[in-house]
């Protein structure tokens, strides 16, 4: 009979996991050379995932899981209350970026390639729509916080979240900082207007 599975052992499996990929990438992914990068057998990782479909889904909740944790620690973006608490909705706009951009790069390439993967086709499964659905969701709720009618928090949090997702890989590419600052700033200013 085999072991039950243990979940903080799969979490701590999935921040190694993590970290592997930000580093690596995910385009060539085999379980192989990433259990022998992270010092255990195949079989430790398909005893926590079934197979490499159920390991990419893992990740891609996992770290949208640690992205959600962390934005809940920015200014005005918990939604267990309903209501904002100071900060403009412009300026949550900025912090994100800023930590995403000083302290969560990797992770912001990490998630741009898996993305991009699949749109290409290269990667299939519900998982990437499922975690794009959940993201315009949460961003929403902020929306709704910070005053923005129900009708529309959805639809432009989907507009935010595209300008923002397009400015991260504007910035990965070209890297160029000031152009693509002025352009988040106008974007924040955009989104304060939501709220008046």
């Amino acid at each position: 009979m085999a072991r039950p599975r243990d979940p903080q052992r799969r979490t701590e499996l999935l921040d190694a996991i993590v970290d592997y990929l930000a580093e690596h990438g995910i385009a060539q992914l085999s379980l192989r050379p990433l259990a022998k990068a992270l010092g255990h057998s195949t079989y430790v990782l398909t005893h926590h995932f079934a197979g490499k479909d159920e390991l990419i889904s893992a990740v891609l909740a996992h770290l949208d899981q640690r992205q959600k944790t962390r934005l809940r620690t920015l200014p005005d973006t918990s939604t267990a209350t309903g209501t904002a608490t100071g900060s403009s909705l412009g300026d949550v706009v900025r912090a994100s970026w800023a930590w995403h951009i000083n302290e969560d790069l990797p992770m912001v390439r990490l998630l741009h390639e898996i993305e991009g993967l699949s749109a290409a086709g290269r990667l299939t499964g519900p998982y990437v729509p499922r975690m794009l659905g959940d993201r315009a969701g949460f961003v929403a709720g902020v929306l709704r916080a910070h005053g923005v009618p129900e009708e529309v928090a959805l639809r432009n949090a989907t507009l935010l979240n595209a300008a923002y997702a397009g400015l991260q890989i504007d910035y990965l590419t070209t890297g160029d900082t000031d152009r693509v600052e002025a352009a988040l700033n106008a974007l924040a200013d955009l989104a304060d207007t939501w709220t008046r």
